[in-house]
């Protein structure tokens, strides 16, 4: 068990900068996810830990201790890949065992090592198996396996269930998280997948272009986000934004967009004040849009009217992609709504849950304006 630092960690491939100035510090036993697009470093950081990439610049700490120059096998790490990255002429029991044999570890505590996981992950039928006679889910338990045999300080996973279809997805996700609480050792996860950051994860490190957009429990990243990005990236379906214009009306505070008008509760107007006049981008997620029949007690509604382009029937919840003018919005509403395509329907917008980002400090990725 040990504790992870990245400290002012890049790292450069030719003039193409992968990590930039990444600061990071993962507590003793914490679940910690990367998350971001494709692309946007999060793997590399993770072979940088492992050692399976030099770091160009910053120092790469295990357990206190900088690993820069330190061989992978001498970190005490273990990798779980996409790929699972299994021998295809060993067993089971031998693709688990087989780092321990390199080790030298004795027969006996292999053997009870290898067996007291494979029990942990119901694969203890499988261990004459080869690879090609197992499915996918069971491929990737071995894999877990064959890590967990190693007893290691750290976890490392990059991106392990996007071989799976969708129940596994659900399945192992679970699992890992089981696991991870019943061993109490570090995680580091890697995946562009929100869902699964914002179900596994003590905190999720937002990544975008190399750079860190925001750590935080996957509350906070939810409710107060730092910049657009982070916004738009945690959420499913995401947060919907339209540009517009706030604007004071006596004691009042406005956010119009030429198509629609809605009023900012008063509660929270004194901390956008400053703002009136200036362009503004307006940001509420879908399950803040509310059929006008079935808004909650309690909050600040304001109407808004929208077109209805197309309807998504989940059973559970409706999904309702709309237009107001040219803005185009997704709305989570009651399964009880009877909205049908091409009709102009009023919608309810919960004012208390809304955000706003301010495009002239950086147009590209705006921050967020807090409460």
């Amino acid at each position: 068990m040990a504790s992870v630092e990245y400290e002012h960690v890049s790292k450069k491939f030719g003039d193409f900068t992968a990590l930039n100035d990444l600061n990071i510090k993962v507590e003793d036993q914490e679940f910690l996810v990367l998350v971001g697009p494709s692309g946007c470093g999060k793997t590399t950081a993770l072979r940088c830990l492992a050692g399976l990439e030099e770091v160009t610049q910053g120092q790469v700490k295990i357990d206190g201790q900088v690993v820069n120059d330190l061989a992978p096998k001498d970190r005490d790490i273990a990798m779980v890949f996409q790929s699972y990255a299994l021998y295809p002429h060993m067993s089971v029991y031998d693709n688990m065992a087989f780092g321990l044999k390199l080790r030298k570890v004795p027969k006996a505590e292999i053997k009870s090592r290898v067996e007291q996981a494979a029990q942990s992950l119901g694969i203890e039928g499988l261990l004459k198996r080869k690879p090609r006679e197992l499915s996918g889910g069971q491929r990737q338990r071995v894999a877990l396996g064959r890590a967990i045999v190693r007893e290691p300080k750290v976890f490392l996973f990059d991106e392990p269930l996007s071989n799976l279809d969708a129940k596994l997805r659900v399945q192992t996700r679970a699992e890992i998280s089981t696991l991870h609480h019943r061993i109490q050792t570090t995680f580091i996860y890697v995946t562009h997948d929100q869902i699964e950051a914002m179900t596994m994860a003590t905190r999720i490190a937002v990544v975008n272009k190399g750079v860190l957009q925001q750590l935080d429990t996957p509350q906070n990243l939810y409710n107060h986000p730092a910049n657009q990005f982070v916004a738009g990236f945690i959420g499913s379906p995401a947060m919907n934004f339209c540009d517009g214009k706030l604007k004071k009306d006596n004691n009042s505070l406005y956010f119009e967009t030429g198509d629609f008008v809605v009023k900012v509760p008063e509660s929270s107007a004194s901390t956008y004040l400053s703002y009136a006049g200036k362009s503004i981008i307006f940001g509420i997620r879908p399950e803040d849009i509310y059929n006008p029949a079935f808004v909650p007690p309690g909050i600040h509604a304001e109407p808004m009217e929208a077109t209805v382009n197309v309807i998504e029937l989940m059973g559970y919840e409706t999904m309702v992609h709309l237009n107001s003018g040219h803005n185009p919005f997704v709305a989570r509403v009651d399964p009880r709504t009877a909205f049908n395509v091409g009709d102009k329907v009023q919608l309810a917008l919960n004012m208390d849950n809304i955000h706003l980002f301010d495009p002239g400090i950086d147009s590209e990725n705006p921050p967020a304006i807090h409460q």
